[in-house]
This record gives C-alpha cells, structure tokens and sequence, in this order.
C-alpha cells in the first residue's frame, strides 16, 4: 500500500468513525423519558426521603400515580414536573 492508499484508507476510515459517532449521538438523544417511574425515581426528582410523603402527596392528588399490581405504583413524571413548576419560586 503506497502513502495514496493509506491516507485514502486512513480518511474512510475516520468518515465511518463521524458517522457512528453521529448515530450513537442521535440514538441517544432521541430517546424519550418513561411517562410512569418508580417510586424511587419520583422520590429521587422531588428530592424526598419518605415513602410517607410520597403516599401524602398520592392521598391529596397533587401528583398522578398508577397501581398496576397491589404493590407496584409507578408515578407519572410529567405530574411530578407540574408539581414541581407549579411550587417553583421566582428569582427576585
């Protein structure tokens, strides 16, 4: 292989590099966020240690939960992300 060859080689090589790169990269910003959470993630997003809270928060509607099984509840993040907004506190 001459020094032609191996910079042509060279090139093609770093082109297919960018391309995988760019997939991977679009992969993983195209993925969406799961609509129900564990109750460990809704604890983690609202930043509260007691399952106590989260079933007070369950019992007074201020987020939207579901209970597929008797003891699996899965929480709707973008309720979270409401709740969230709605006692979000202005900058002065």
């Amino acid at each position: 292989m001459n020094q032609y060859e191996s910079y042509l080689f060279g090139r093609r090589s770093i082109y297919e590099l960018v391309e995988q790169v760019v997939a991977r990269i679009k992969y993983k910003t195209s993925t969406k966020e799961d609509k129900w959470i564990s109750d460990e993630d809704a604890m983690q997003l609202l930043n509260i240690k007691s399952k106590t809270t989260m079933q007070k928060l369950r019992d007074e509607g201020k987020i939207r939960f579901t209970q597929p099984q008797k003891k699996i509840i899965l929480y709707d993040r973008d309720s979270i992300n409401e709740y969230l907004e709605k006692h979000a506190r202005e900058t002065f």
